[in-house]
Order: C-alpha cells, then sequence, then structure tokens
C-alpha cells in the first residue's frame, strides 16, 4: 500500500497574493502617517544641533514666491557677515516645516569659502516655510526664514 503525504509547502501563487496583501498594507499605512514636520518640529531640530535661541538678523532665504514645481525649488541663503579669520560663518543649517522630515542640510563654512552664501535646490511637499540658522565661529547664532508657496500646475492653489 503507498502511503499518501501531505504537502506542507506554499505555492508560487500563495506567496505572491502573500506578498501582494503585505505591499498593499505597508502602502496604506505609509499614506495615512503624518508625512509633514511641523514647526515644533524643526524648533527641534535646531534644539538638537544647539541653534535654538539664534536671533532674527543677518540671514536672508531667498527664494520664489510661487514654485510652480515643487520637485526642484532653487533656494539661496546668505549671511550679512564677514567672512575673515576673525569673524566668520561656520555652519548654516536649513529646515523645512512641511516634508517629511525637518532636516534639509547643513553647510559646513571657513574664511576660505569668501563669502557667507550658499546655493541649491529642494523638493518641497506643500507651501511652507524654510528657515535657516547660521552659526558664527564665536558659537553666536542668527536665524532668518521665508515662505514658499507650492502649487500644482502654476495655478495658484
Amino acid at each position: 500500500m503507498t502511503q499518501v503525504t501531505k504537502k506542507s509547502k506554499v505555492s508560487r501563487r500563495d506567496m505572491l497574493k502573500i506578498a501582494g496583501v503585505g505591499a498593499v498594507t505597508v502602502g496604506a499605512v505609509a499614506l495615512t502617517g503624518n508625512a509633514q514636520a511641523k514647526p515644533e518640529d524643526v524648533n527641534a531640530y535646531f534644539k538638537k544641533v544647539g541653534v535654538d535661541a539664534a536671533k532674527a538678523s543677518k540671514v536672508t532665504v531667498d527664494g520664489p514666491e510661487i514654485a510652480e514645481n515643487g520637485n526642484t525649488v532653487p533656494i539661496e541663503i546668505s549671511v550679512d557677515a564677514p567672512m575673515t579669520e576673525k569673524e566668520y560663518v561656520k555652519t548654516i543649517y536649513v529646515a523645512a516645516e512641511g516634508n517629511p522630515t525637518p532636516e534639509v542640510v547643513t553647510f559646513n563654512l571657513t574664511p576660505a569659502s569668501g563669502e557667507a552664501r550658499v546655493k541649491f535646490r529642494m523638493r518641497l511637499a506643500t507651501t511652507q516655510k524654510v528657515r535657516a540658522v547660521a552659526m558664527m565661529n564665536d558659537g553666536s547664532t542668527f536665524t532668518g526664514e521665508k515662505e514658499i508657496k507650492v502649487t500644482i500646475g502654476g495655478c495658484g492653489g
């Protein structure tokens, strides 16, 4: 008499079903989560890096008033400070209030940088404030910000 054994392996089709359900579940959780930093998240980031008591002066954040494409927004940050051996901007921290994480970029400068000005492009998820804090070589800090409206298709919404 032959003995019948039961298969204990999961078929390839069953594995694909399980993987599909898992992917949909992970996607649903990701979409329902809060994907935007709040102003208090930006404040916590600046506190963590030690620049939370910055004075609102000397730093200019420049960018478009309205960004028609939030995927690549040109930003320029300048600090009104000499770049000499005695006084210079040591670090510029940039954060955004509406992106998934507040930290955007950190620039380290020296007197050899020539001027305290940086240009870069960043992605903005929604209309939000871009904030920058400059730390001087003596430890003093200064801040500036700019709100940039992000529109869908350039229609001002």
